[in-house]
């Protein structure tokens, strides 16, 4: 499963080519087709419980293996066949296995005793010189980073598709030692090995297994091996550019081929950071990533950042959201991304309640290329193409070529469909979608074009996605589209220029949440607000592999320390950052403490302290857009309050939702009876920093009670009062109003009455709670703020 948005699978999934792996070996094609990847999950072993070594789990997995192969085969060889069928031996965030069966034995094994589930294996997709400056970060005895020590201590974990280590990114000078809990290796393999790992990049791993099986290649296809590592090295960027953003060190006069120029740093550039390579070029199998989750919990990382996912689906299917769960009961801080599928409504991925889900937001940096048409009009569009800066009137006047009504294929400029007698010395008109926005540009130049203006269609409206193009190149949003093909049919031979404006800053509202970022409601937790919050997402700078040209294309030759991408994928790891500076400035904090403050000190309103919008038609942001709001770290080191959450309680909730004991067995591994817990806990809500009430279409319900407990992380003897912006046509009751603290530490309770009565016809309300600090001789008087979404959900 995958984002597949129509134009935001262009966003940030272009890294992603349908090509095999070159070093992977299979089985003869006629087993292959009988064969698929299942993954197995078991119910834990009465007698022995949890404490088996990692090797007695494999003979273990292999033992029910054996039972599913049928039984007129020797013992000998169903022992042969078990062993080579099985692709992972999972012990720490799941119990169970994967490995190839055909349908007749995952049916024989769901048929046996100790199994509780058997499903296929999922594919999912992929989903800085200036942001951490954005955010408020700074060299400063009194900042975030001081206060939080820059992250030391900290490890990352990122789940990607690798890493290159030479990137300056990962230098460990004044990185401290690695610490000693730390039980990660540095995995060797092609054009890696153990020198790799530093200070900085402690641990490196990979997994291919899944891959394997779902993708053999033909060893002798040299292409393919040019590709891709069978190591942790990074072949395709992406691993590199997410694991730099969260905690790269700092690497100064970083730039795109001079473009974006600054001191780049990691939002936590004090952490450690560890690669797990679970994804490759035709995307990340299941199996792979919660290797990959099992492998880093044990290893003891303190955050894994995840910028991928799949569609929404029922938690208890979703083996991201299982294998989260596992180690968020061990104390480590999930986060994750939203997904590029916005910004159509419940569109969001990674729902799970015990996850920190981060959607994208746009900064106020951007990269002008304007294009002077000949009739003196000029249409502003946005490029990264090193072009010369500072022509007024741009480079040399070009014919323009656009096909309309010609062939799907030349509008969309696919590669091959250009003719050179067309296009020659041209400049090309290409409507975006169908095919990568440099990939576009890179058919232009094959076909001899010499410039491309990239048109945005109506849906992709004025989204602002830059690419280090191959030549000569803008993009437009779709209003100047409709401009510039006015003009190209106006006049017989119609001409223009681009102009190149460099880099600017400040000149832009932001943030605002980016088009393509995912949005709310959730579709398997209504009751959970999701996204939790946004963050940095769109044109971000970071590290880059020394293999792949900038472009991310394999014909671009050219090579650069950083590159630009945008999307969720981009967001996911300025949060993670964030929550390693959290986790240092508070060792102590359990993920739902971490969560909690950087959810309620997030900012509702701009840099120019007007409410966020949603993309750059200037309409506010909704909750279902930017869930809490926009992170600001220097505020979540320090919240006030914070809303904790039991591990049980998870379980919990999930019986709220009406999952069966099964159900809830399959994420928590553990056999609950929900009709005897809810008895136990009637009129249970979970304890999230976020407030969702979702009433059954037509079913009578107008009112809710949410219960709510704080624990006071600040001064003490400190008191806060409630402050309440209701939903239109929705009354809001909190009682207390007042929470007095007399000991850091203490815990207060209180409860939020809301009366959905009076708002009918409506489909969705949104509000907020905010706990105000006061008294003299505190500081800052912090404010803890809870968004408020009122859902209609129509089943």
């Amino acid at each position: 499963m995958g984002f597949l948005h129509p134009f935001a699978s262009h966003v940030v999934l272009f890294f992603l080519f349908l090509s095999s792996l070159a070093f992977l070996h299979g089985a003869a094609a006629d087993q292959e087709e009988a064969l698929q990847t299942y993954i197995v999950q078991l119910h834990p072993r009465g007698s022995t419980g949890g404490g088996e070594s990692a090797s007695s789990d494999h003979d273990w997995h292999l033992a029910f293996l054996a039972k599913s192969v049928p039984s007129s085969e020797e013992q000998d060889d169903k022992r042969h066949m078990s062993s080579s069928r099985l692709l992972y031996s999972y012990h720490t965030v799941f119990d169970g296995f994967a490995a190839r069966l055909t349908a007749g034995e995952a049916a024989a094994l769901r048929a046996l005793q100790g199994v509780s589930s058997v499903r296929e294996d999922r594919r999912v997709e992929l989903h800085t010189t200036y942001s951490y400056r954005f955010l408020g970060l700074n060299v400063c005895p009194t900042g975030a980073w001081a206060r939080a020590r820059y992250g030391r201590g900290v490890v990352v974990g990122v789940l990607d598709t690798g890493v290159w280590p030479e990137s300056p990114s990962f230098d460990d000078r004044g990185m401290p030692p690695v610490p000693d809990r730390w039980r990660g290796v540095c995995e060797t393999g092609e054009r890696f090995n153990a020198t790799n790992c530093n200070r900085k990049l402690v641990g490196a791993r990979f997994y291919s297994n899944g891959h394997r099986a779902n993708y053999p290649t033909d060893p002798s296809d040299a292409a393919a091996r040019t590709r891709e590592y069978a190591s942790p090295r990074d072949a395709h960027g992406h691993g590199t550019h997410t694991a730099s953003t969260a905690a790269g060190s700092a690497v100064a006069g970083a730039s795109v081929l001079g473009a974006g120029a600054g001191e780049a740093r990691g939002v936590a550039p004090g952490a450690h950071v560890a690669a797990y390579k679970v994804c490759w070029f035709n995307g990340c199998f299941s199996s792979d990533i919660l290797a990959g989750m099992d492998d880093a919990v044990r290893d003891g990382v303190d955050v894994l950042s995840l910028s991928l996912g799949g569609f929404p689906i029922p938690l208890f299917e979703d083996s991201i959201a299982i294998g989260s769960f596992r180690a968020t009961v061990r104390g480590v801080s999930v986060v994750s991304a939203a997904g590029n599928n916005g910004p159509e409504p419940s569109s969001v991925a990674n729902e799970a309640p015990w996850m920190l889900t981060v959607g994208a937001a746009t900064l106020d940096r951007r990269f002008p290329a304007y294009v002077r048409l000949g009739n003196g009009r000029v249409l502003y569009g946005e490029s990264m193409y090193p072009g010369k800066v500072g022509l007024k009137n741009g480079g040399k006047a070009l014919e323009l070529f656009y096909a309309a009504g010609g062939s799907r294929e030349v509008m969309y400029c696919m590669k091959g469909s250009l003719s050179a007698a067309d296009v020659a010395g041209k400049m090309v008109v290409c409507d975006r979608g169908i095919t990568g926005r440099a990939d576009k540009g890179q058919a232009v130049k094959e076909a001899g074009g010499a410039a491309m203006v990239l048109a945005n269609s109506e849906i992709n409206r004025q989204e602002d996605s830059v690419d280090v193009h191959v030549l000569p190149a803008t993009l437009i949003g779709y209003q100047e589209a409709v401009e510039l093909k006015k003009y190209i049919s106006s006049t017989p031979r119609p001409v223009a220029r681009i102009a190149f404006g460099g880099t600017r800053i400040g000149r832009a509202r932001a943030p605002a949440v980016a088009l393509f970022s995912a949005r709310g409601p959730s579709v398997t937790s209504p009751s959970v607000l999701k996204p939790d919050v946004i963050a940095p997402g769109v044109n971000i700078i970071a590290a880059w592999p020394g293999s792949v040209g900038p472009s991310g294309l394999d014909g671009d030759a050219r090579r650069t320390n950083f590159t630009v991408l945008s999307g969720t994928s981009m967001a996911c790891p300025h949060v993670s950052g964030i929550a390693a500076l959290v986790r240092s400035a508070h060792p102590s904090w359990s993920p739902a403490m971490v969560r909690s403050a950087i959810m309620t000190t997030a900012d509702v309103t701009d840099r120019h302290g007007k409410p966020i919008t949603d993309g750059d038609g200037g309409d506010r942001a909704d909750v279902f857009g930017m869930g809490a709001g926009h992170v600001n770290p220097a505020l979540a080191v320090d919240p006030g309050l914070v809303y904790d959450i039991e591990p049980a309680d998870y379980v919990t909730h999930l019986c709220t939702l009406g999952y069966t004991q099964r159900e809830v067995f399959k994420i928590t591994h553990s056999a609950v009876d929900c009709s005897e817990l809810l008895h136990e806990n009637p009129g249970f809500t979970l304890n999230y920093p976020s407030m969702a009430v979702a009433f059954k279409d037509g079913g009578g319900e107008t009112s809710a009670v949410l219960r709510r407990t704080v624990t006071n992380v600040g001064a003490p003897n400190s008191t806060y009062t409630a402050r309440v912006g209701a939903p239109p046509g929705v009354k809001v009751t909190v009682a207390p109003t007042t929470l007095a603290f007399a000991e850091f530490g203490e815990k207060k309770s209180f409860q939020v009455w809301v009366d959905a009565s009076g708002a009918a016809g409506r489909d969705s309300g949104e509000g907020y709670l905010v706990w105000k600090q006061r008294g003299a001789g505190l500081g800052r008087r912090r404010t803890v703020r809870s968004p408020i979404a009122v859902t209609w959900p129509v089943e």
